[in-house]
């Protein structure tokens, strides 16, 4: 039997920078914890005041307001008269976690979930709507590497969109969404999105692509930043958390569509006018023609419809009513009827809105009090526990991208395309083995609904990146150039590498990124944290498809695969080391996770891979399991940051 050690570490005190970050979580999640019943009538007669909405609605609001304290407020015999409906009881049984069925939420709540759906394929099909295009517009744009050019132009062009996002489209989120509202930003986003799209399927030269993609990403980065906060704002927090997960499965299904745009384009006017390997070659002013470059315009324009359906049907939905309540705080009283209009569409009893309003209005001012007067990116730094948060996060977004996903994603048709021989027959081929691997890139997203809150963040990431590393060195084997031309060999050493990738990228290094980032900064500088982790992804996002093509030219493809999965066995390392556990946490929790230093959660992590080597590899059965645990003594302080992990119990599993 193994054995367990428990190693704990206490704190109740985690003050930094003259305030405590426990305390103002605590100030977010319930504001209204411990006040008395006179306090609560007092915060409702101003509020009541300050909102100007109707007084037939006092009843209504005095009751969401109790409810907004206590969950449980209404189980017991209550002595202020008010009591709930038997619509409103049910509504309230729905959001049990015991009893309920979360999924039982009013059409419109799933009307809205498939727009954002529509908004996550749409920044996947513009991700790899060019790999199969430019497998033949390199040649018409000279950029082929016979053609004169560096290769890093060809890299540079696929790679513009990211640089967009990270230089320029991410930092116009919030003035967008300022000035326009989610919906608006959405809407303006979908259409540029579409436009540019079209855009490309016109142009002439490589730096007029460039131009056309550059500016595909003012539409696709405020668009990725938005599209979540509207979702999250929208949706009870009981679903909260899998909507998370939700958009990396949905940009899972827009990289699939984006393959299969290629295949199904592939052979539009098909005929020797695609052999670029023709004696004599064929002119530049014939690779341009309809005849020869409708098959990669039309790849390049695909992703167009997708966000027209989105941009048609978003002004249906209701505002986020945070972002109204935002509004209503600028002096535009109205707005507050509005939110209230909007959270009776999207809940399904009215007293579910006016609580949700009630906490909402409260903890706008508790954000606000909290803001005045602070240096949220000094503190983002300085604070430890922030600091620890928003390194695992930004260690996660940059291992999703330095694993050399996104280098499948742009390049697999090129790299498959010298293993087939290339010509008609060889790109044929090499679009359906890309396609392949976006069609499993998707099915096995799906069961990261399950597995992320089950094994946890942490426990997938350390699990699937052994694999990650061994599956790149699978694709970098069966590039090496002592292989007799497209042997059976090469060909299942590269499709397996990549497409066993896929398997275990999908369920962990996918998912985890956006969904930890999200839920281990503390609230008040949450959007900031955000912000500066999405900035890292789409940052090294760029720096992969820039760079690729000039690895290619300086360690050949076996080298470049070689490159990715030395970073994934770096990557296993760092996420031992730096990233801790947050599944199945509260706020306070969490504080107290990221409260304990790096150097003492390493030395935990190094007991715990010396325990999994002992009893599971030298079947060692006596084994003692260290496990870390947090505790809370309101009568003991510690300091965190000195206190040495020492062994309290010997407990036999």
């Amino acid at each position: 039997m193994a054995v367990e050690s428990e190693i704990r570490y206490g704190s109740s005190n985690y003050e930094d920078a003259g305030n405590t970050t426990a305390n103002i979580n605590s100030r977010l999640v319930n504001p209204f914890k411990g006040m008395r019943h006179e306090q609560m009538e007092e915060k409702i007669e101003q509020f009541m005041k300050k909102t100007e909405i109707d007084e037939m609605f006092l009843d209504l609001i005095r009751k969401g307001a109790f409810l907004a304290q206590d969950s449980q407020a209404f189980e017991h015999p209550r002595d202020d008269g008010l009591q709930l409906k038997g619509d409103e009881r049910q509504a309230l049984r729905q959001e049990d976690p015991k009893t309920g069925n979360k999924w039982n939420q009013p059409w419109i709540m799933y009307a809205l979930v498939g727009c954002c759906s529509l908004g996550a394929a749409v920044q996947g099909m513009d991700e790899t709507a060019v790999n199969g295009a430019q497998v033949f517009y390199q040649y018409a744009f000279g950029i082929d590497g016979d053609g004169g050019y560096n290769p890093g132009i060809r890299g540079l062009v696929n790679a513009a969109p990211y640089l967009c996002c990270a230089v320029l489209g991410c930092w116009l989120t919030e003035p967008l969404n300022w000035v326009l509202g989610r919906r608006g930003t959405i809407f303006v986003t979908c259409i540029l999105s579409s436009a540019t799209c079209i855009w490309q399927a016109f142009t002439q030269t490589w730096w007029h692509l460039f131009i056309a993609r550059f500016c595909l990403g003012l539409g696709v980065g405020p668009k990725s930043a938005t599209i979540p906060i509207y979702s999250a704002e929208c949706v009870p927090a009981n679903i909260r958390g899998a909507l998370v997960m939700m958009w990396q499965m949905w940009t899972a299904f827009g990289i699939m569509l984006g393959y299969i745009a290629g295949v199904i384009f592939r052979n539009v006017l098909e005929g020797d006018s695609t052999d670029y390997n023709a004696t004599p070659p064929p002119t530049k002013d014939f690779l341009l023609s309809v005849q020869c470059s409708l098959n990669w315009r039309l790849m390049l324009a695909s992703p167009m419809v997708l966000p027209l359906i989105a941009a048609a049907y978003v002004f249906t939905l209701p505002e986020s009513p945070r972002w109204l309540l935002l509004k209503a705080r600028q002096g535009k009283t109205a707005y507050y009827a509005k939110a209230f209009d909007s959270l009776c569409d999207l809940r399904h009893s009215n007293l579910q809105a006016a609580r949700d309003l009630f906490l909402i209005h409260h903890l706008l001012d508790g954000e606000e009090a909290i803001k005045k007067g602070r240096n949220r990116f000094f503190e983002l730094w300085s604070v430890d526990r922030n600091r620890r948060a928003l390194i695992a996060s930004l260690t996660v977004m940059f291992l999703q991208q330095i694993c050399g996903v996104n280098v499948m994603a742009f390049y697999s048709s090129e790299v498959l395309a010298k293993v087939f021989g290339g010509g008609v027959k060889g790109y044929r081929k090499a679009l359906l083995g890309s396609m392949g691997f976006g069609i499993l890139n998707f099915v096995f997203a799906l069961p990261a609904v399950y597995t992320i809150d089950t094994f946890g963040r942490r426990n997938l990431l350390l699990c699937t990146f052994p694999f990650l590393a061994l599956f790149q060195l699978f694709t970098s084997i069966g590039s090496l150039h002592h292989f007799q031309d497209h042997s059976a060999t090469q060909t299942g050493l590269i499709l397996t590498g990549m497409y066993m990738f896929s398997v275990f990228y999908s369920p962990g290094e996918g998912p985890v990124p956006f969904v930890y980032s999200a839920e281990s900064m503390p609230l008040y500088v949450r959007d900031l944290g955000m912000s500066m982790a999405t900035a890292t992804l789409w940052f090294f996002n760029f720096f992969l498809a820039i760079t690729f093509p000039k690895f290619q030219v300086a360690f050949t493809d076996a080298g470049a695969f070689g490159w990715y999965a030395a970073w994934c066995v770096i990557g296993w390392f760092m996420i031992l080391f730096l990233v801790y556990e947050t599944k199945d946490l509260t706020l306070e929790q969490l504080d107290a996770r990221f409260s304990i230093d790096t150097k003492t959660h390493a030395r935990w992590a190094l007991k715990e891979v010396m325990f999994v080597i002992r009893y599971y590899f030298l079947s060692q059965k006596g084994a003692v399991r260290p496990v870390l645990h947090v505790w809370s003594d309101s009568e003991t302080e510690f300091d965190m940051q000195r206190l040495p992990p020492r062994k309290l119990s010997m407990e036999i599993e």
